[in-house]
């Protein structure tokens, strides 16, 4: 039956929510507590005039909006599959992950350059009230991270919410420092260097945030998955003569997809059949590799050389 009989698919795959969809609740919380803590913020910096508090509530702010956004995404992210987008609206959440990132970086700008502003010229601030607006920030942001904690290792989502919040009780912190040296020495400065330290925390977690969205979204292989050592595995099958097109790829945080085309020996294929040979297969990357979903094509020798004819 010609090519027909050379091809076999083996999935381990079973399409459900994704990662970030396991986490729902915990991103829930933390967007109800970063919304609380901003307020608290925004309230504080108005009270006090300090730069630094208004700089964490502007962090908030998006951090807010960066959480907001992965719920929308994990949402999206839920429809079924269609005909048209085969692989559903997984990434969905990648996208959102993205403009965070972008976010942040905005946010980064506005404190570098208001801190730059204060640093030249520095205002007065009333140091009693903000250490304990910024007391209350980093009580709440602990909460967060600790809800936040189980979930940020499986999803880039809820990694940058973790992140960001991490961020933020360091940033809270760096406020409550600030305010104790204005309180003991009479520092004015102390203020602006607390924002720019808070926008030095910022940028490089961010920068990190949006390299690894990238990675997913120009279809890098899995950073977890050594590409070598899989094309180890395989080749080491017995039977497997070859292996070419080999492409592993990530849908979103938690669904890395492999697939790859095996040239098997014809002698082997009849000893123990296509079934067998896939079931060999799925079991080798099960066992040693985490890949959500793998699709194989089994070849005989020399039908890569009949394609590569047939394609010129």
């Amino acid at each position: 039956m010609g090519a027909g009989h050379s091809h076999g698919h083996g999935h381990t795959h079973g399409h459900g929510g994704t990662v970030t969809a396991a986490h729902r609740g915990r991103l829930l919380v933390a967007l109800g507590i970063t919304l609380l803590v901003l307020a608290t913020e925004v309230v504080g910096s108005a009270l006090t005039d300090s730069l630094a508090l208004l700089a964490d509530a502007g962090h908030m702010a998006t951090d807010a909006a960066g959480i907001a956004m992965a719920l929308l995404a994990v949402h999206i992210a839920g429809r079924p599959a269609n005909e048209r987008r085969t692989f559903g609206y997984a990434r969905a959440e990648i996208l959102a992950a993205v403009l965070n990132a972008v976010l942040l970086f905005g946010v980064g700008a506005f404190i570098f350059a208001e801190g730059i502003s204060r640093l030249i010229t520095p205002q007065h601030f009333d140091g009693g009230a903000t250490i304990v607006f910024g007391l209350v920030g980093m009580v709440a942001n602990t909460v967060s991270l600790l809800v936040l904690m189980r979930g940020q290792q499986e999803s880039l989502n809820v990694r940058g919410a973790f992140l960001e919040v991490m961020a933020d009780a360091l940033g809270s912190l760096a406020v409550v420092v600030a305010a104790v040296l204005f309180l003991t020495t009479g520092w004015r400065q102390a203020d602006a260097v607390a924002s720019l330290l808070i926008g030095l925390l910022i940028v490089p977690r961010t920068w990190r945030l949006l390299r690894e969205a990238v990675d997913v979204l120009l279809e890098a292989a899995p950073k977890d998955v050594d590409m070598a050592a899989v094309r180890h595995h395989i080749e080491g099958l017995k039977g497997v003569e070859g292996l070419h097109d080999l492409h592993a790829w990530t849908i979103t945080s938690g669904m890395p997809v492999l697939s790859a085309h095996v040239v098997v020996s014809q002698e082997v294929l009849e000893e123990v059949g296509y079934e067998r040979m896939l079931h060999d297969l799925q079991g080798c990357l099960g066992a040693h590799f985490d890949v959500e979903h793998c699709t194989f094509q089994l070849e005989p020798v020399g039908h890569a050389e009949h394609e590569a004819r047939l394609c010129h």
